[in-house]
């Protein structure tokens, strides 16, 4: 009987639990709070460090540009009237070279009308005044009277040097008209013509600098 009580108590810790002598295992870190990460002692947001040393920053994306095709040079000619620009000398030139062409083709299919003659130079006048470069508008009013008078040698009558210039001076007395209302039409196109351009110049000089 007494062996079997001292045995009882080994069976029953045994039984019951672990022996007192086994080392416990170590517990884990404890981990921070998810509501609490982030934040310092006093509550306040703490930010998280920078990885030391220069930073560099995505580069942009670039689209590449839109490319613009150019028109066909058919569209840009059939869009766009001639607009040349002569000089004083340019234009005289022009006038008389055209009148004198029209001044042949009256003698030849109109019997030598002047009337034809001179409603043809009206056209003419304002072309010289529109295609003469800014710097030389004053120039148009001057050179289409001598166009007129050089237009009117293939229609002067007479025979010889004298008789000519008889004929292309009863030719300017009788056509004067004419010839003065090409000279107003070429004259009004160029008052017009600089009156745009001094306002032009106005306006630029009124614009404070870039």
């Amino acid at each position: 009987m007494e062996q079997y009580r001292t045995l009882s108590p080994q069976y029953g810790t045994r039984q019951h639990g672990p022996r007192r002598d086994r080392p416990r295992p170590p517990r884990p870190p404890r981990q921070p709070v998810p509501s609490q990460a982030g934040r310092g002692a006093g509550g306040e947001p703490v930010r998280a460090a920078r990885p030391p040393g220069p930073q560099r920053r995505p580069a942009p994306v670039r689209r590449p540009a839109a490319v613009r095709r150019p028109a066909p040079a058919s569209a840009l000619t059939a869009g766009r009237l001639p607009n040349p620009r002569l000089t004083g000398l340019g234009s005289g030139l022009f006038c008389a070279a055209v009148m004198f062409l029209l001044g042949a083709l009256c003698s030849a299919l109109f019997g030598a009308s002047l009337t034809a003659y001179g409603v043809l130079f009206l056209p003419v006048c304002a072309l010289t005044a529109r295609w003469v470069r800014r710097s030389d508008l004053m120039t148009a009013p001057v050179v289409v009277p001598i166009a007129f008078a050089v237009g009117l040698l293939p229609l002067a009558d007479g025979e010889g040097g004298t008789g000519r210039l008889m004929g292309l001076m009863t030719a300017l007395a009788t056509q004067a008209g004419w010839l003065y209302g090409g000279t107003l039409i070429a004259g009004v196109i160029v008052i017009v013509r600089r009156i745009r351009l001094v306002r032009r110049r106005r306006t630029a000089g009124a614009r404070p600098p870039v």
